[in-house]
């Protein structure tokens, strides 16, 4: 496996992470529109994800590094995207502790798996976890759109704007979303008990 450090795949995960904070200063700038702004860099971001894994095994640059540093710049975006949302109390805090947990932790299993030349079993399970993430942030995100842009309050609201304002939408997606997250740690840890727990 190659070292190679300036890839492209390491690019888009650079530019990933890069976009973290802009992403976060897009959302709480009370200016009009910048959520719509918000939205379209975070998912502008979350698309990076998928060029860097085709970019390393169009090109061949598939390393240690690089596999360090595309999860980690999935779950710095995804924990930015939760703990805002925290903040605005638009979401419970122990469902982002979950999550966070879960993602970091199996970075950590991930540096120990490379430490020890190890390769650590992915599971699909760990790819629809990442779209669901995804999906629940888009899903706010267009529900502060639809609160906070002028434009829309001469308009019919769509129907998640009601499920969220008349029922706990928000907090039930979410709830979801955070026990699959947690399953899908707990299946990593299963599926990789062999090495995680062998004798030395």
């Amino acid at each position: 496996m190659k070292n190679n450090f300036f890839t492209v795949a390491n690019f888009f995960s650079f530019l990933r992470i890069l976009l973290t904070p802009l992403f976060i200063y897009l959302l709480f700038t009370q200016k009009p529109y910048f959520e719509i702004l918000a939205l379209i860099v975070f998912i502008v971001a979350s698309v990076t994800d998928a060029y860097d894994g085709y970019f390393a095994r169009k090109y061949n640059t598939i390393s240690s590094f690089g596999i360090f540093l595309d999860p980690l710049a999935d779950k710095i975006l995804m924990s930015a995207a939760f703990l805002s949302f925290v903040v605005m109390k638009l979401v419970p805090l122990w469902m982002v502790i979950v999550i966070i947990f879960r993602d970091f932790m199996i970075t950590g299993l991930r540096i120990y798996f490379n430490s020890k030349n190890k390769s650590m079993e992915t599971r699909k399970s760990a790819k629809i976890k990442t779209g669901a993430q995804i999906g629940v942030v888009c899903f706010i995100l267009v529900y502060l759109i639809t609160q906070r842009w002028p434009l829309l309050a001469f308009m019919q609201k769509p129907v998640h704007y009601y499920l969220v304002e008349n029922f706990p939408g928000i907090y039930c997606i979410m709830l979801i979303v955070t026990l699959f997250t947690a399953w899908t740690g707990i299946e990593y840890l299963i599926v990789n008990r062999n090495v995680i727990f062998a004798k030395k």
